[in-house]
């Protein structure tokens, strides 16, 4: 039998500071992740995982 392994990335639900806009980004994304309502910056790659400067919600399976 044949172990299935965990992904070692999620997608995470997050809050936007200043409009309180939710939105579920990637958990390794590449880019600079901004809000789609004010553009606030909400997360920040660092070559791994984001710097997330929002507020999380919940982590997505």
């Amino acid at each position: 039998m044949v172990e299935q392994k965990e992904p070692k990335s999620k997608f995470i639900r997050i809050r936007c500071t200043k409009c309180k806009n939710e939105q579920i980004v990637f958990s390794k994304a590449t880019s600079e992740i901004k809000c789609l309502v004010c553009e606030e910056t909400l997360a920040t790659p660092t070559g791994g995982k984001v710097n997330i400067t929002a507020n999380v919600l919940e982590v997505l399976d």
